[in-house]
């Protein structure tokens, strides 16, 4: 934490009101006690064992309820299962955050756990508001007392709060900002609940730019100076300063919806003339930023690099002949098709256009480089590169990699680590022809130095992935998913195995026009099936 919390000293009053099974308590009532003793034993010569009963949960609730809403901290402490980190975060919730009025209203248990509503009145330097939100709280029995118990956790304060963060009321640390899309349009969390993560990322690094004053607000901070606070509160709102994205608020609309067919999906929508990232989204909508910082195998996605790798070395080509066999054994290590199929008498484009994995084996041995794959990345497409988006980003990984572990990389496979921001990245340029660093806020704003590939790809080879692409829209593995996208459009599925997981992940990456778009739906099995309309349904919102 920030700041060192200390004992609350409340001048309001708190207030349990009674839920079933649950009386309705004030700091007038008074607690008796800690219900069992400050050195944490049980007053019973017996230590129970077994889940809580009923009872047992419905009175240690009760108690812990009443002594927080009464301010006793310590007291409330005691009924939890570690007091050492329960009593600074029970006592800071007046003492920091400032709350000096709340009513506690507990819903009936489920099983253990004991639902909660407050709603509580944060006072700060004669700025007064209203607080409203609910959680919950787990009881259990102590491994060695026996006792009943609260599973201590800060979610039981606020359902936000995590391991290393504390609620604070006070003026934000920085300015807040009003975040426009590229043609002035305001962008809020409440609209485009994916973008929260990232606004108040922005905020942090460029609430002072960009002119604003600093308000008063009630907000989550982490011990770690580089997580961006969480604003659960304004109690005033100060000067916001505005701050212009590249996002364009129609297209982003639109990834909000698409990821929502899914549990757990993230896209990313780019321009490949200039870098712009267009949209960002991820579901569920709130915390880890996915479709930005995620690292997983992209699957056969990947051979739009190990195609463009093998085309300039010469040893394929769009039209030529290529074998695709059931299988293919490399080095030990033997790969197959989906389904087990093959293609007799079929070009590069029909291999690709199909997904052949082991059209692309085979090509591994003429390569005569096992870090020939790693450099096509790094060198033409910009992976690895230390990209500065204006929001913190991981900018993939192709590590070098010899005998079976490189074959796998060459289907996306192996040690390959992407997420959705580098797939449409890796399209983009290849649509483009030369790497554009994605960029959330101009270059200009900041004077940050952007990430530029060593050398372009050259026409030739660009020309052919792309058509390769077209063909995959046009009638391969992405003709279902594309049917409904218009203009010069392109695209390669992807279906990413991973260890422990029954169902392989799905990929999808595709272009229209002056826009390039990828995503990834874990669990979603084929590319087409899932991760496809969800780009489809983005690159159908673009110019």
């Amino acid at each position: 934490m920030r700041s060192g919390a200390k004992v609350a000293v409340i001048g309001g009053v708190f207030v349990v009101v009674g839920g079933v099974g649950y009386g309705a308590y004030n700091v007038l009532d008074g607690f008796g006690g800690s219900g069992g003793g400050t050195d944490g034993r049980s007053t019973s010569a017996e230590v129970k064992t077994g889940p809580p009963s009923k009872a047992e949960i419905s009175e240690t609730s009760e108690k812990f309820l009443k002594a927080w809403a009464a301010g006793q901290a310590s007291d409330a402490s005691q009924l939890t299962n570690n007091a050492v980190d329960a009593e600074p975060a029970l006592s800071g919730y007046s003492d920091q955050a400032h709350v000096t009025k709340a009513v506690i209203t507990p819903g009936p248990a489920t099983g253990s756990k004991v639902p909660f509503t407050v709603k509580a009145t944060v006072s700060f330097e004669g700025k007064s508001k209203p607080w409203s939100y609910s959680s919950e709280l787990t009881v259990v029995r102590g491994l060695t007392t026996g006792r009943p118990l609260i599973d201590w956790k800060p979610s039981v304060i606020h359902p936000d709060l995590a391991d290393g963060e504390t609620l604070k009321t006070g003026e934000a640390s920085t300015p807040s900002i009003e975040a426009l899309d590229h043609n002035g349009k305001v962008l809020t969390k409440e609209k485009y609940p994916s973008l929260g993560p990232i606004l108040d990322a922005l905020r942090e690094k460029y609430g002072e730019k960009v002119g604003g004053t600093a308000g008063i607000e009630t907000r989550i901070e982490s011990e770690d100076e580089n997580t961006p606070d969480k604003t659960l509160l304004t109690l005033s709102k100060g000067k916001p300063g505005t701050l212009q994205t590249t996002l364009d608020a129609h297209v982003q609309a639109a990834a909000e919806q698409a990821v929502k067919r899914y549990s757990q999906a993230s896209v990313v929508a780019v321009r490949p003339s200039t870098g712009s990232i267009r949209a960002v989204a991820n579901n569920p909508a709130t915390g880890f930023n996915a479709a930005m910082l995620g690292k997983q195998a992209p699957g056969s996605t990947m051979k739009i690099v190990t195609a463009s790798m093998l085309i300039e070395k010469g040893l394929a080509g769009a039209n030529q002949k290529i074998e695709c066999p059931k299988t293919a054994m490399y080095q030990g290590r033997t790969f197959q098709n989906l389904d087990g199929f093959s293609i007799p008498d079929g070009t590069f484009t029909t291999s690709f256009a199909r997904s052949c994995n082991t059209a692309f084996i085979k090509l591994i041995d003429d390569t005569k480089d096992d870090a020939a794959l790693a450099k096509e990345a790094r060198d033409v497409f910009g992976i690895g590169l230390d990209w500065k988006t204006g929001v913190a980003s991981f900018d993939g990984s192709v590590p070098e990699a010899g005998g079976g572990e490189a074959a796998a990389q060459y289907i996306g496979q192996g040690t390959i680590q992407m997420n959705a921001l580098n797939m449409a990245s890796i399209t983009a340029t290849a649509k483009n022809g030369t790497f554009r660093q994605p960029v959330l806020v101009p270059q200009d704003l900041d004077g940050r130095q952007l990430a530029t590939a060593s050398r372009s790809l050259p026409g030739s080879v660009a020309q052919q992935v792309t058509n390769m692409m077209r063909q995959t829209a046009s009638w391969g593995t992405g003709k279902a998913a594309m049917a409904s996208v218009g203009g010069d459009k392109g695209a390669k599925t992807g279906s990413a195995e991973v260890d422990g997981q029954a169902t392989s992940n799905s990929w999808f990456t595709g272009f229209s026009n002056d826009l390039a778009a990828a995503a990834v739906v874990q669990s979603g099995g084929h590319g087409g099936d899932a991760a496809g309309p969800v780009v489809a349904q983005v690159l159908r919102a673009g110019p």
